[in-house]
Parts: structure tokens; C-alpha cells; sequence
């Protein structure tokens, strides 16, 4: 197949903005480096002091329940752990996440932002291990943008911003919905090579305009309707570590 990836794309923090990046470097076993590193708790969860690795994705703020993160900007400086908050390109809050006085900082800006949505006050956590991920099992996720374009084109009839599913990776040339052939097979990525495992279901965090807030696309049932299917992404799980780059070619083994 001829196929290249065009995006690296983290999620620092599960359920804000992600980060593009032109590199990264895979470790067996693991996701993205950093990838949902850490997550906003809300009501009963953030009251919990127990272990932080694993929890329930209803656990946190996620755009299925708040909508409004979406118009959220966020930089995240991987050397000082720090977030930066913006909105409509104005900084409104900043705090280390390595950090306790940073981490309220933050805290406090986003108990005032979703104020009445959910209640108690929020609170940042960091994964023990790995990441706060929708699967137990550690993995990065792929979007054939082929596939998105045909999505839009057929059965959307407009624009569907890829941003739209958060995927890790992002990968040009392929036919559409060629990829549903890779599940099962190896792919080989720069020095990595990763497994896929599955195709996953588009949610309705998915629908969110990632400018606006608003869920105006409801992918899951116009997907159904059109293809008798919802499943848009690949989870793979990573098997040899390396370097992946912007740019790499994209090869499948069977």
C-alpha cells in the first residue's frame, strides 16, 4: 500500500485540545508519550484518593458531557509539565500539572468555566501508569483521512474536521476504508511497528465541533445509515518501540 503519515497528534490532558507533534518515540507496550497523561476528575471521582491508574471514562470531563472544552485551547510544555489555558486566543489560565499550587490554579479556573454542569469541584490527576485512555490496554489510535474524505463527500455532505476524532495518528494515501484490511496485521511506522487490534465506533464526542462546542454532527447515526457501520478508527496496540515521524511511510505485513 502506499500510504504516509501526516499527523502525530497527543492529548495531554483527556478531553482538551491536542497536541501536534513532528516526532515521537514509541515504546512496546505503551501509548503516545503522554497521550492522556492526565485527566479532569469531576463530582464523586474527584473526591477519591485512592489509586489514580485506571478509572471510568465517566470519571471525567469528556466532550460527550462538555461540550464547551472544546473552544478551549491548550499548550502543554512537555519539559515543565505546564498547561496553558487559552480562549479565543487569550490565555485565561496556566499551571504546572507537576505542580499542587499549579494544578488548583488550574482547578479553580475550570470550576468556574463548567460551573452547574457537573457537581463538586474538579481536580487534576495524573495516570500511575500509562494513560487515562477509553481501553485498559495501552494503544494509539488511527484515522485514514481517505476515509474521512469519503465520509464528507457521501454520506456527511459537508466538511468533517479530522480533529473531530482525536486520533493519534493520521495517515494519507491508502483507498478509503481500505484500512478495515489492516485489523489483524502489522504495520511498520519509522523504527515502530504496532498491531491492530480493532475498530472502534465513533462516540458522541465525536459529533463536537472542536471551534464552536456544539455536537451539530451526529456521526454515529448518519455513519450507521450510510455504511450499516459506525467505525472510523484503528486501535492498535505498539509491539516494537522506535522513532516515528511526520512523513514516514506507512507499511502493513500480513
Amino acid at each position: 500500500m502506499n500510504a504516509t503519515l501526516t499527523t502525530i497528534r497527543r492529548y495531554p490532558v483527556k478531553g482538551l485540545s491536542g497536541q501536534d507533534l513532528p516526532a515521537a518515540e514509541l515504546t512496546a507496550g505503551q501509548a503516545l508519550p503522554l497521550d492522556r497523561r492526565y485527566g479532569l476528575l469531576h463530582g464523586p471521582a474527584a473526591l477519591d484518593t485512592e489509586t489514580e491508574g485506571w478509572r471510568l471514562p465517566s470519571d471525567f470531563f469528556t466532550l460527550d458531557r462538555t461540550e464547551k472544552l472544546a473552544v478551549l485551547q491548550t499548550d502543554f510544555d512537555e519539559a515543565t509539565r505546564a498547561l496553558i489555558v487559552r480562549r479565543g486566543g487569550r490565555q485565561v489560565s496556566r499551571g504546572r500539572l507537576d505542580q499542587p499550587m499549579g494544578r488548583t490554579l488550574l482547578e479553580q479556573f475550570f470550576a468556574a468555566y463548567l460551573a452547574g454542569i457537573v457537581p463538586g469541584m474538579p481536580r487534576l490527576i495524573e495516570a500511575d501508569y500509562g494513560s487515562f485512555g477509553d481501553n485498559e490496554e495501552p494503544s494509539v489510535t488511527l484515522l485514514n483521512l481517505a476515509s474521512l474524505r469519503d465520509l464528507e463527500e457521501r454520506i456527511a455532505k459537508q466538511p468533517v474536521d479530522p480533529r473531530r476524532l482525536r486520533a493519534n495518528l493520521l495517515v494519507d494515501g491508502p483507498d478509503p476504508w481500505a484500512e478495515r484490511g489492516w485489523i489483524g496485521r502489522t504495520l511498520t511506522i519509522g523504527g515502530a511497528k504496532l498491531e491492530v487490534v480493532e475498530a472502534l465506533d465513533c462516540s458522541p464526542g465525536n459529533d463536537v465541533n472542536p471551534d464552536t462546542g456544539v455536537a451539530d454532527l451526529s456521526l454515529p447515526t448518519i455513519m450507521e445509515r450510510g455504511y450499516g457501520h459506525s467505525q472510523i478508527l484503528l486501535r492498535a496496540r505498539v509491539t516494537g518501540g522506535g522513532r516515528i515521524a511526520v512523513g514516514d511511510p506507512v507499511t502493513s505485513a500480513e
